[in-house]
């Protein structure tokens, strides 16, 4: 159902008196939704981590999936983050984002209190009874604190609602092994830039990407490529974003995407507490990979 180059979407803010993240941009994220249909991509991943949902609201977060919603309006699908620490609070939100005429769900592990595989299995099974919908896992051990093994992925793949799983453990032997266990029941997609054309190469259907934020048309032909078998010039595609990726990597995302975005003139880059503006020479050094790759907006440096 899922495939191709897909954006895990920012959240825009406006500033508030203190120069930081305030409220919702409703303006410039509907912006931004009709800027990644111009630019091909297949599905917009919103209020996922990039799109800071841990300082969203519940009602910011459900207004947030209404807008992208509304304002897709059946041009291009929408996935909704829908994950939390309490399997509770991840059906309710799964629910209001199946309501609201989402296509399908992110799914993040729960975070923090750290599941035991076992604990895991049950999280998503509990969800599956409760929300007959399209759901993606979402494996990103460096924020939640625990690992979902791919025997674990594939004792899930049984069930009609997982899709698929976003994979973003950075350790290749263990999506070799995913692959291997899944045996396609389940599409895999890569949840690291930097592994975007590994994973395609293996047989994967896609990447929920955040360079995609930035360079969406680069990433939706790199896809493309690789999905239709060219794996040559996908190659190339990767190899030629592989400085902006690293770039982006410089700081805790979403800063350096959202400062990229500021730089190449397309949203202001604010964001909200615990989140900072990035370093001097991060910024820098950012800026001038934006530079060699023709980003930046004159005077945004």
């Amino acid at each position: 159902m899922f495939s191709g180059s897909m954006v895990a979407l920012v959240t825009p803010f406006s500033r508030d008196q203190d120069g930081r993240g305030g409220e919702v941009d409703e303006k410039a994220l509907r912006g931004l939704v009709d800027f990644h249909v111009r630019e091909g991509t297949r599905v917009i991943v919103p209020v996922g981590t990039t799109g800071e949902s841990a300082t969203l609201t519940h009602e910011e977060h459900e207004r947030v999936i209404r807008i992208v919603v509304e304002q897709a309006a059946g041009r291009i699908l929408v996935m909704a983050g829908t994950g939390s620490n309490s399997t509770r609070e991840a059906i309710a939100l799964t629910q209001a984002a199946k309501q609201m005429g989402a296509d399908g769900a992110l799914v993040i592990t729960p975070y923090y209190n750290r599941p035991t595989q076992e604990g895991l299995v049950r999280h998503y099974e509990a969800l599956a009874s409760k929300v007959e919908f399209p759901m993606v896992i979402y494996n990103v051990p460096a924020r939640t604190g625990v690992n979902m093994l791919p025997e674990t992925i594939a004792r899930l793949a049984t069930l009609p609602e997982y899709v698929g799983v976003k994979e973003a453990s950075g350790n290749i032997s263990q999506i070799i092994d995913l692959f291997h266990r899944l045996e396609n029941r389940m599409g895999v997609y890569s949840g690291d830039d930097l592994m975007t054309y590994p994973i395609l190469a293996l047989g994967g259907h896609g990447t929920i990407s955040v360079s995609a934020n930035l360079v969406p048309k680069m990433m939706t032909e790199l896809c493309d490529l690789a999905l239709s078998g060219n794996l040559s010039p996908a190659r190339d595609r990767h190899n030629s974003l592989i400085p902006l990726h690293q770039a982006l990597g410089l700081e805790t995302n979403p800063i350096p995407i959202k400062t990229a975005m500021e730089i190449a003139g397309i949203i202001d880059g604010a964001m909200r507490l615990p989140l900072v503006p990035m370093e001097p020479e991060n910024r820098r050094r950012l800026s001038e990979v934006l530079s060699w790759m023709k980003l930046v907006k004159d005077g945004s440096r």
